[in-house]
């Protein structure tokens, strides 16, 4: 299948906004596995806190989007992401295309030796606000690295323990 544009399809959405987080992980499994476990989107609710997470169209795969809802008491974020490339077992890109939400998202899965494989995840978000956006966001973005990186640690142990990918 080929990829859609993702910048034609979604336009500023699928742009590079000024806020960016990345976390890195190391898993002890292979890339296949890893990559698999990433890709069973209902399951990331077990690892993404105070979220449920659901297909809404498609299977996943390429042309899919996907909805994630945080609920913290009253508070409620719903991320709206359309999956504009798969390249398995190495890199799935996103566009996050919601109200609040929005910016490109990829992830990518390096094998390395010992059947080990590192997981890079990147966002490029949008920051709402404006200017007040961009000057909150220094002080916003340590703890949503923390914040990334420690959800992204949990991933690794649930794929390490063999709980992810769940069986088909």
């Amino acid at each position: 299948m080929s990829s859609p544009d993702p910048v034609q399809n979604y336009g500023d959405a699928a742009r590079p906004g000024a806020g960016e987080m990345t976390a890195t992980v190391i898993v002890d499994a292979p890339a296949a596995q890893v990559f698999a476990a990433f890709l069973d989107w209902e399951s990331q609710s077990l690892w993404i806190p105070f979220t449920t997470v659901r297909v809404v169209e498609g299977d996943g795969g390429e042309g899919s989007l996907v909805e994630a809802v945080t609920a913290l008491g009253p508070a409620v974020l719903r991320d709206e992401l359309r999956v504009v490339r798969v390249d398995a077992p190495y890199e799935v890109r996103v566009v996050h295309c919601g109200k609040v939400l929005r910016g490109p998202g990829s992830m990518r899965c390096t094998p390395m030796a010992g059947g080990r494989t590192q997981v890079v995840m990147h966002e490029w978000f949008h920051l709402p606000g404006g200017a007040a956006g961009r000057l909150a966001w220094p002080v916003l973005w340590p703890g949503s690295k923390l914040g990334f990186t420690g959800v992204l640690k949990k991933f690794a142990r649930l794929v390490e323990q063999g709980a992810l990918p769940r069986p088909a």
